[in-house]
């Protein structure tokens, strides 16, 4: 009787670290933020020549997007980021998977990767304008070449992390090395891969502001670059505004696809 009135129901604790989503924080930081930083700028806390007030920023975007420039720097950008990052970043996944999964293109393809990740890329730009001219081409081939050693580098060390284990019981029940690859080694490494991607999509957005301020008559780093020289500081803020934008919506769809693709974690 006593050993049934002494039980108790042990509280779960198996929660695996997750983290809870806490919707209004974030905002709530922006916004104390932006706040202070207007209050500083009106106040004279902070100097409008070095940075001026959220509501100037904010005027100077309005006249952009009234001039009709806004879509035309936004969507110059948008072409030149998305066309360099997707070709980059699929060649790195082939390349990724046949230096994780053949030892042949390991031995040939991991030491000329090696050999070329560490090369910073924006120092190749002047090369790649002698190769493909100052047109899209040296800036899509800018944002592909950077793009693609991450990628590599990331997807061949995600199936290099796959649970040797896991393959080796596919063998046992007499998979296909197709099968092994498609249902085993694939969804092992796709996050490793998706990591790699958000890494590669923060260097693309830093190579195409580097490649768009050389030679680029629009583009968001063409406006940042020309808002510079005039030392106008709001158009610079705007300009800066739009990089952190697009790298949030980027950021974004990639969190997207990853509660898509990674659903089976739980």
């Amino acid at each position: 009787m006593s050993d049934q009135i002494n039980r108790r129901k042990v509280p779960f604790r198996g929660g695996g670290f997750k983290p809870r989503p806490i919707r209004f924080v974030a905002p709530f930081v922006f916004l104390a933020l932006v706040l202070f930083w207007e209050f500083g700028s009106r106040t004279g806390l902070i100097s409008n020549l070095v940075l001026p007030a959220p509501s100037e920023a904010f005027q100077a975007f309005m006249d952009l997007y009234h001039s009709g420039l806004l879509w035309k720097h936004v969507s110059t950008s948008l072409y030149r980021l998305v066309f360099g990052w997707s070709i980059g970043t699929a060649l790195g996944i082939l390349v990724g998977l046949l230096i994780g999964l053949f030892s042949l293109a390991r031995a040939s393809l991991l030491p000329l990767t090696s050999a070329f990740f560490p090369i910073p890329k924006i120092a190749l730009l002047p090369l790649f304008i002698i190769w493909f001219g100052i047109g899209e081409g040296s800036k899509v081939a800018t944002i592909l070449f950077g793009t693609f050693f991450p990628t590599v580098i990331a997807t061949y060390g995600g199936v290099d992390n796959v649970e040797r284990g896991l393959i080796r019981m596919g063998q046992s029940f007499g998979m296909s090395w197709l099968s092994i690859v498609r249902k085993i080694i694939l969804p092992g490494a796709l996050p490793a891969i998706l990591s790699g991607a958000r890494i590669s999509a923060s260097i693309a957005i830093i190579l195409l502001v580097a490649a768009e301020m050389i030679g680029a008559e629009y583009g968001i780093g063409a406006y940042v670059l020309m808002a510079g020289s005039l030392f106008a500081t709001d158009q610079l803020i705007v300009g800066v505004a739009m990089l952190s934008v697009l790298g949030l919506c980027v950021s974004w769809l990639i969190g997207k696809a990853e509660k898509a693709l990674l659903s089976w974690r739980g």
